[in-house]
């Protein structure tokens, strides 16, 4: 297997060089907003003379409702692992086989053969991360290590909290609150889920998946929100706290792949090689305050990211951390009803 990549990317790195002089043009990225370091686009569009434009999305429903309809003009885009496999049995991406390119080697193996995408045919790892709540330390002083926050939530929160309105993400929270686990079929735990998110709604402000200013701001006093987004939050306001829940949470990965129907397909390829060189990785990490799963990447990231409490799994919850992965139809079906009458 080593010698087998060894002679790929000394092949990727022959492309890489000759396709450098010819990369004038443009790339066109569709991505989860406020989630693309500035500097780090500047610096691919001066190295290879690419004019980026990024467009924005708030969901994984969102973008994947978009390539579906095609005529989109977008040449990368940057679904969350567990949606990936949709994207690749619809025929909506590029095999563009990153293993076989130069900075491949760079991958932390962790994120190689991972269950969305095994070896990495399609995709590289953008950010990653943790899920869980935020709470205003300041209006709430007991524990934050739990899902109770949110779902069965004090007086001190109840009527100030957002939930970001992610189904997978949330019907997980749920299910594992009532002892669940990822993906259950169990129309009787999936019954008690929806039971504790309907019963908790009322005491829900909003389902919002912009959460920083509100949070800084105290407009929300309790969140549910990705660890990254959690950390961001700290830095304008110390008050803020992120609760790793004791009944569980999982790890996600956002992948970035390359459309079917690109029209910048080369240039996109630059840009997959260009993620995976551990300076510009820790550029991205550094705006975004997530992992990126690029070996050696953590020297350039601000100091204040080595050791945050945000992206620190605390060894308690080590073996009551999932990996986010996409559930099978029959199971998806049943979410999706609980998720309409949560909705309504």
């Amino acid at each position: 297997m080593k010698l087998g990549i060894a002679g790929l990317a000394a092949a990727g790195a022959m492309l890489i060089s000759a396709s450098a002089s010819w990369a004038a043009g443009e790339l066109n990225i569709y991505n989860w907003g406020n989630y693309t370091s500035p500097e780090m686009i500047k610096k691919f569009e001066a190295q290879y003379d690419v004019k980026v434009t990024i467009t924005d999305y708030d969901s994984n429903d969102t973008a994947l409702a978009k390539i579906r309809a095609g005529g989109h003009g977008y040449d990368i885009a940057v679904p969350s692992g567990n949606f990936l496999p949709v994207w690749i049995s619809e025929g909506l991406v590029l095999e563009a086989r990153p293993d076989q390119m130069e900075n491949f080697k760079n991958m932390d193996p962790r994120f190689v053969d991972v269950p969305f995408d095994p070896g990495r045919r399609y995709s590289i790892p953008w950010q990653w991360g943790t899920f869980g709540v935020v709470v205003n330390t300041k209006a709430y002083t007991g524990d934050i290590d739990t899902w109770k926050v949110v779902l069965d939530p004090p007086p001190e929160l109840a009527g100030k909290i957002n939930v970001v309105p992610e189904m997978g993400d949330m019907i997980y929270v749920a299910v594992k609150y009532v002892g669940g686990e990822m993906c259950t079929g169990d129309k009787e735990v999936v019954k008690k889920a929806r039971d504790v998110l309907m019963a908790a709604k009322p005491k829900w402000v909003s389902m919002e998946y912009s959460t920083i200013e509100p949070m800084v701001k105290g407009d929300f006093l309790a969140t549910t929100d990705w660890n990254g987004s959690a950390f961001r939050q700290r830095l304008q306001n110390p008050d803020l706290k992120y609760g790793y829940p004791k009944e569980g949470t999982f790890i996600w990965q956002d992948t970035v792949v390359i459309l079917k129907d690109a029209k910048n397909a080369e240039n996109a390829k630059l840009f997959f090689n260009f993620m995976m060189d551990p300076e510009n990785a820790g550029m991205l990490s550094g705006f975004a305050r997530y992992a990126n799963g690029i070996m050696g990447s953590e020297k350039y990231m601000p100091a204040d990211m080595i050791g945050a409490p945000e992206l620190t799994v605390p060894d308690s919850l080590k073996d009551k951390t999932d990996f986010s992965i996409a559930c099978p139809p029959d199971v998806q079906e049943l979410y999706t009803a609980v998720w309409t009458d949560l909705m309504k």
